[in-house]
């Protein structure tokens, strides 16, 4: 299988982690981070593989503790000793209940405190957004983190305009308690420029989420910046 390129990112949205779903190609998230773990499955093949390949690609948070960063862990019911909780079947890095002599001791680094296979973060929260040409009326709508600036979102947007830099972002955004139209800041995040998200009260009043999108505009510059 070629591994699926995705682009470095501050912020991972779930579904762009699901697409890394493969043994030559795996990723997953926990504790709000998103780690490629491939080269620990491609280092240590064998059964031990088996509970991370079949989590490739999903959020693997309830394997963890979030207070300490490691395993699970609880009383062992037959040898009544605390040992790692791994309902799903023990894993790569994780020691037996008891001694045996082809463990590896000399693991010190479990792969999930590694940081060197970390590739970004997991968005808290998804963002829909439309973004209408007015040059085109062409729109496109997107699914982003919350986290994200304009700038990232805009990053997105490449792929259905690979001139969106040379574009001017405008949306409807509420300063001071009053709405007006103006340019935003590429360096800010859409709630930072009072560009809200609105779906918490439309689930509040049984609205449906998609009833109303923000929109934001984007005007070609003529600036010749792009041949």
């Amino acid at each position: 299988m070629v591994k699926l390129h995705t682009p470095r990112r501050r912020f991972y949205t779930p579904y762009e982690v699901s697409l890394h779903s493969h043994p030559d190609d795996c990723w997953v998230s926990f504790l709000g981070g998103v780690y490629d773990i491939t080269q620990v499955i491609k280092g240590n093949e064998g059964s031990l593989t088996e509970p991370i390949i079949h989590s490739a690609g999903e959020d693997i948070s309830h394997w963890f503790d979030p207070e300490t960063k490691d395993v699970k862990r609880h009383i062992d019911p037959i040898s009544n000793l605390e040992c790692a909780y791994t309902p799903m079947g023990r894993f790569v890095h994780v020691p037996p209940n008891e001694p045996t002599n082809d463990w590896n001791t000399n693991v010190t680094r479990p792969w999930w405190t590694d940081q060197s296979y970390r590739v970004g973060a997991l968005t808290s929260k998804l963002r829909r957004v439309r973004i209408k040409n007015v040059l085109t009326s062409q729109e496109e709508t997107l699914e982003v983190p919350q986290e994200e600036t304009i700038v990232e979102i805009r990053e997105r947007y490449l792929m259905h305009n690979w001139h969106a830099k040379s574009y001017t972002w405008k949306a409807i955004r509420r300063v001071q308690g009053k709405w007006r139209f103006d340019e935003l800041d590429m360096n800010l995040t859409l709630d930072e420029n009072g560009v809200p998200d609105e779906v918490p009260e439309f689930e509040d009043l049984n609205v449906p989420t998609d009833y109303y999108v923000p929109v934001i505009h984007v005007y070609w510059n003529d600036d010749l910046t792009v041949a």
